[in-house]
């Protein structure tokens, strides 16, 4: 008997592991140190604080494009991305100076599609908000929020100046299964007061991720 119950319990425990089993494969990743690969459209790389990045991209952006991907029911996608320079976030002064959005479209699908700052508070203690990490418009959030780092050095306009670019992480799961992908990612820079706008705002990706879920 006690044979018995032991096996019952095994099959149990057993079955319910099996049900809580995901099967999940990486079909695409990129680090950029080498050349980037034929299914990234507009591949521009260049240096950043010792690594080599995605962009840096000004109202422009990239496209990875993906085929023959297996049997799955859902899509993780993940990467850094850095955010250069003067971004004014929710700012908005009439077509002058913001917002500075930033998006990632998924099979013509809207996933990310936020504001940023990296402005400093002023002496009164306002601090220029972002959407992050919640979607533009209706949300404020204070400058950097969510930030893996917050302190990496500006590239061009606040070249050499902490804090001058912010990285986040950001993970995307979504439910997809089809055979093809198509991600895009994109800015919707307002900057008409730069003499230079890429120097003034620009953002970079590395260590671009997708993974493929079948529950």
């Amino acid at each position: 008997m006690r044979n018995l119950i032991l096996l019952l319990i095994s099959v149990c425990v057993l079955t319910s592991c099996s049900k809580e089993v995901t099967d999940d494969q990486q079909v695409y990743f990129n680090d950029f140190e080498s050349q980037p690969s034929k299914q990234i459209s507009n591949a521009v790389t260049e240096t950043y604080n010792g690594t080599t990045v995605l962009g840096r991209f000004n109202a422009s952006g990239f496209d990875l494009n993906l085929n023959d991907l297996p049997a799955h029911k859902l899509v993780e996608i993940s990467f850094d991305l850095y955010i250069h320079d003067s971004w004014d976030g929710n700012k908005n002064s009439v077509g002058f100076d913001g917002p500075d959005l930033w998006k990632m479209i998924v099979d013509g699908n809207l996933y990310v599609n936020a504001s940023f700052s990296n402005e400093d508070c002023d002496n009164s203690g306002f601090c220029p908000p972002q959407s992050y990490p919640s979607d533009y418009p209706n949300s404020n959030h204070n400058p950097k929020t969510g930030a893996a780092n917050a302190n990496l050095p500006g590239v061009c306009n606040l070249a050499g100046k902490t804090g001058g670019t912010t990285l986040y992480k950001i993970t995307k799961t979504i439910e997809h299964s089809k055979a093809s992908l198509l991600m895009q990612c994109r800015d919707q820079l307002i900057q008409t007061n730069a003499s230079d706008p890429k120097c003034d705002e620009s953002w970079s990706i590395d260590n671009l991720r997708v993974k493929v879920i079948n529950l």
